[in-house]
């Protein structure tokens, strides 16, 4: 099903992951100012949600674009790291940039719903742009149903579009032995994870492979540490081939592992080829689910500078998924990183993209599923849980 808006994502998820900058601490401030974003007067600030600017995912790349966007349109940019994981700092986050005049709010990240709700419309002439904030989350944190302000613009992607292309990729190259490693069991996650099995099992299929495994558990955690590395050490060390790291920077600890047994990896969000393999091995990484976060950001920032906010996204929240048969064009795609083989090329991608789009495939985008009791032809799953 088409979507709301295109833009070629080529250009605009070639921003740089390279981190750069200095944060801002967070601090509370009872003053409410109401600036008003014009193309000379806009002031863009972003501010952090679990992770930081490091992180080489959803974080860094939001924060990349939004520098980047602002550099290039002669816009006052900063960005801020709330004092703890709470709602209260997060507001206070909020509320600090306002004050200091910034009236381009962008926030990544589901966590930021309540904040959402209990701060943007106290700012009816500032402008917020939120990414992976879902509807749910704002009624879920409103006590509402249809949750909006004039104000605000929510984006949230068609991640298990991103995670079939990867589970399908996987199998189609050969990979047997699989495995998916999520962050916390968050719908974002959940929906990149059951789009993967459904998708290694439609390239079972295709391709005539009798049996695929898959070894799924969550982390509890979007960073990787030696208890999820141990767990990573068990997985590959008893034949997993390749594990889906789908979580930040969680994708340390299956890349630690992996490194020991010659093992690969997915990417997430972007595309982390370059990051993951600089650090633990060239080519490590077989593909990446990615997302277009850069490209959101800077058609969102676009629209705010040019006056056309208001018109295309005031008061939405979008889902972003495939708009086109080009796989560039799309909201959720495989980067051109993807290690090609003969049996995935990028014509097959091209052929698999179109009939998603055709609707000739069809993916359950559901979040609420049992992962312990999947049952299908070709994909066992040993669903683990929480690691920790």
């Amino acid at each position: 099903m088409k979507k709301f808006f295109s833009v070629g994502l080529t250009a605009a998820m070639a921003i740089s992951l390279a981190a750069c900058g200095s944060s801002s601490s967070s601090s509370s401030s009872s003053t409410k100012s109401t600036s008003s974003a014009s193309s000379s007067d806009m002031a863009v600030a972003m501010i952090t949600d679990y992770g930081d600017i490091t992180d080489q995912s959803f974080n860094q790349t939001t924060y990349e674009a939004c520098k980047a966007w602002a550099t290039d349109n002669d816009v006052k940019f900063n960005y801020y790291k709330p004092a703890s994981d709470a709602d209260a700092d997060r507001e206070a986050s909020i509320e600090q940039a306002i004050d200091e005049g910034y009236n381009v709010i962008v926030m990544p990240g589901y966590a930021f719903a309540q904040a959402i709700v209990d701060t943007v419309e106290d700012y009816p002439d500032v402008k917020f742009i939120a990414l992976d904030v879902a509807q749910a989350d704002l009624d879920k944190d409103s006590g509402t149903d249809g949750w909006k302000s004039d104000n605000t613009f929510c984006a949230v992607y068609e991640e298990d579009l991103a995670g079939y292309m990867a589970g399908y990729a996987a199998v189609s190259l050969g990979y047997t032995k699989l495995g998916f490693l999520g962050g916390m069991a968050v719908p974002a996650v959940i929906r990149y994870g059951y789009g993967y099995v459904q998708g290694a099992e439609q390239a079972a299929e295709d391709k005539g492979v009798a049996e695929v495994d898959i070894n799924y558990a969550y982390g509890n955690k979007f960073s990787g540490d030696s208890d999820i590395t141990a767990a990573m050490d068990t997985w590959y060390g008893n034949g997993t081939q390749v594990v889906f790291a789908c979580g930040g920077g969680i994708y340390t600890s299956a890349a630690e592992a992996a490194q020991k047994v010659n093992g690969k990896v997915i990417g997430v969000d972007v595309d982390q080829a370059a990051t993951i393999d600089s650090t633990y091995g060239d080519g490590m990484t077989v593909t990446s689910a990615t997302k277009g976060l850069a490209a959101t950001v800077n058609s969102a920032l676009e629209a705010c500078k040019d006056g056309t906010f208001s018109d295309k996204y005031a008061g939405t929240c979008q889902n972003l998924g495939l708009v086109s048969e080009n796989p560039d064009e799309n909201y959720v795609q495989l980067p051109e990183s993807t290690q090609w083989g003969d049996g995935f090329t990028e014509d097959d991608y091209k052929a698999l993209v179109k009939k998603m789009d055709d609707g000739d495939i069809k993916v359950d985008n559901s979040v609420d599923v049992d992962l312990s009791k999947l049952s299908y032809d070709h994909v066992k799953v040993d669903y683990q849980g929480n690691l920790k």
